[in-house]
């Protein structure tokens, strides 16, 4: 055994099959006559029930049998799966998730949806006599005078540290008595002497006559969630009328005998990669975020021993620190790679919010999504979560139309919001997209100056005006809803988007629906920089934003002094010193350097006084009392111990359009 706790490895393998249910469900809604999915939500339901009996949940057991009950009628073809039987197992999901993570659950809150269940159930074909009761019976009844009884053997022991583990085999011979007449014989001969019994170990082995109308699947379905690792062997001892069948036997031994034997169970329980083929380890997210912080407290002593390296003439000292920058760059690279999750478990979320926003809003709405492999940190994926559900929830109550709508505009009645994510250099990209009505600027501007976010009649260029959505308390809402109006959550977005070094941009058109774009650095940990000395300071500029490095001569910063902009492949670019923005009040160095950054379709150039190197930088949080300035995004330790500061190349960007945009008023 190892040292976590049970109960919260339940936990865990429960989360995942609830994803796979509710995704699994989604689908149906979608395609109602797929045989498969119908099996695979059967499958995971009752795993979710038999391993929540095994591990003490036994309110989520009993509460979960209602619902695998009413799927397995729509696998015996009893039951339609409608789109409300689809949507009365994901209200009820909702009640088991709280059940299992042991959240408050009200027992009339259960009962008033297994009561909407089995409404559901009798409507789409299923008996009006289904109640509570009922239903808890129904899996336990197998008429034995029905035609096309089948008799199987069922000789089955499992692993020693199976009481250990949890496992009971009492909950597993019940479940059996359910699918038939059954007779069971315990297998005594492996139990040691008593001088060498070990009492928590598992020796007892089962012999059981099943008759029954079930094939070997509903079998195999019993043992589910303990296959794996047990030895589980089914013969099929059904006499034919004219010659004797013959004997097919399943033999389940541990992992590496069970591929064939298991595949439905790989089906249901084993569709993801953890389990299939043995080489991966679930490790605890501080782990992995424990080895982060000691891969950067690496990567500083590394900087140290460079510089130290640098300055001696030992060439073994200098032969070592190069071998060790290039294993600490390996082990970054390993660690950041390690720490990367497909945006899939981002994206797979919003399916289950569209469905439910379609229902609130009465609306159509298809949800797609692109860029599904590409692969973020895991600490970002956590952080984007709720910002994507604001804008998620913008977009289907401000941006599409009702059908009614929709057709009278010629559009089809069914909206359509896309997310899709790229990589674009060390930044993932990702977009929202619906083909809405599109932002009304004409409302933004009245409300921006009802209150008093800007000047009547102002001049704002397109951006600036549609910037101003992610202003506190800003809604163009014409009533309050359950979903928005109240005028929080956008400016809770463009916070935590920031929060992650990132920038938001949204672009419209009337009519045809919006864009609403998020730039995301890779990873929030080590990041490739760019050492620059601004004064007596040094500055780390993120790489991944540098596009080039000019220099600056004596003439052009003298020739530019009123207007900051220089001429790049006759392209006009506004320019930064940050000496005078970081007010230095040295005089500048006769060879000054323009670093040109970029973010989204924005560039700037930022006028320093020398050009350091690379430099691989660990990001440090700044403090709460300098969390506010806008121009630094972190700071980091150099070689010799120093500070420098992480600038914020969003924030710049933003102060030299602003510079620009002053310019050109001016001129």
């Amino acid at each position: 055994m190892s040292g976590q706790d049970p109960v919260e490895i339940f936990r865990q393998e429960a989360q995942e099959l609830f994803e796979d249910i509710e995704q699994g469900l989604l689908d149906l809604a979608h395609r109602p006559g797929d045989r498969d999915l119908v099996d695979a939500v059967f499958r995971g339901l009752h795993t979710l029930k038999g391993s929540g009996a095994m591990f003490g949940f036994d309110a989520l057991a009993a509460f979960t049998h209602h619902c695998e009950t009413a799927f397995d009628r729509v696998r015996k073809g009893e039951v339609a799966a409608t789109s409300e039987l689809v949507g009365a197992v994901l209200a009820c999901q909702d009640h088991m998730r709280a059940l299992a993570e042991g959240r408050p659950a009200e027992q009339a809150e259960g009962d008033a949806l297994l009561a909407e269940l089995h409404r559901v159930v009798a409507s789409a074909g299923g008996s009006t006599a289904d109640a509570p009761a009922a239903t808890a019976a129904a899996v336990s009844t197998a008429t034995p005078a029905a035609p096309g009884l089948k008799t199987w053997r069922v000789k089955f022991s499992l692993p020693a540290d199976a009481l250990v583990n949890g496992t009971r085999p009492l909950p597993l011979l019940d479940e059996l008595r359910e699918l038939g007449e059954c007779t069971v014989a315990a297998v005594t001969d492996a139990i040691p002497d008593f001088d060498t019994l070990v009492p928590t170990e598992c020796h007892l082995a089962w012999d059981v006559t099943l008759v029954t109308k079930h094939g070997r699947d509903a079998i195999e379905d019993v043992f589910i969630f303990v296959i794996d690792d047990m030895t589980l062997d089914i013969q099929d001892m059904t006499p034919a009328p004219a010659e004797t069948v013959a004997e097919v036997v399943v033999e389940v031994a541990p992992v590496a005998q069970a591929t064939q034997a298991a595949a439905p169970v790989e089906a249901a329980n084993e569709g993801r990669a953890a389990k299939a083929g043995g080489d991966t380890v679930r490790v605890p997210a501080e782990r992995l975020d424990e080895m982060m912080d000691r891969v950067g407290e690496l990567v500083i002593a590394q900087s140290r021993l460079k510089q130290l390296a640098a300055s001696s003439s030992d060439i073994a000292l200098r032969a070592v620190a190069e071998e060790i920058e290039r294993l600490a760059s390996e082990m970054r690279d390993t660690m950041m790679v390690v720490r990367m999750v497909p945006i899939a478990q981002l994206f797979g979320r919003f399916r289950r919010l569209i469905h439910d926003l379609a229902r609130d809003t009465g609306k159509t709405i298809e949800l797609s999504t692109e860029g599904e492999a590409t692969e973020l940190d895991k600490t970002v994926i956590e952080r984007l979560a709720d910002p994507l559900i604001h804008l998620i929830r913008n977009s289907a109550d401000h941006g599409l139309e009702t059908p009614e709508q929709r057709l009278a505009s010629g559009k089809p009645a069914a909206g359509h919001i896309v997310l899709a994510a790229r990589q674009s250099g060390a930044e993932v990209v990702i977009t929202i997209t619906d083909d809405g009505r599109g932002v009304d600027r004409a409302r933004v501007r009245a409300k921006a100056e009802e209150n008093g976010l800007i000047q009547p009649g102002q001049v704002l260029s397109d951006n600036e005006l549609l910037q101003l959505i992610f202003a506190p308390g800003f809604s163009t809402a014409a009533a309050i809803t359950n979903l928005s109006g109240r005028g929080v959550g956008m400016d809770v977005v463009k916070k935590t988007i920031e929060g992650l070094r990132g920038s938001i941009e949204i672009t419209s058109t009337p009519g045809h629906g919006s864009v609403v774009s998020l730039r995301i650095p890779l990873t929030l940990a080590i990041i490739d920089g760019l050492l620059v000395r601004v004064g007596t300071s040094r500055y780390v500029i993120p790489l991944s934003s540098v596009e080039e490095c000019v220099e600056l001569s004596v003439e052009q910063d003298i020739r530019s002094a009123g207007r900051s902009l220089i001429t790049l492949r006759d392209q006009l670019v506004p320019f930064i010193r940050l000496r005078n923005m970081f007010k230095t009040g040295l005089a500048p160095d006769p060879h000054q350097k323009i670093v040109v950054v970029s973010t989204g379709q924005e560039r700037v150039g930022l006028v320093v006084d020398q050009i350091l190197g690379d430099h691989q930088t660990v990001i440090k949080p700044l403090s709460p009392f300098h969390a506010d300035v806008g121009a630094f995004s972190g700071a980091t330790i150099l070689g010799d111990g120093g500070v420098a500061l992480i600038l914020d190349i969003g924030s710049l960007v933003a102060a030299g359009q602003r510079q620009d945009a002053q310019l050109r008023a001016a001129g």
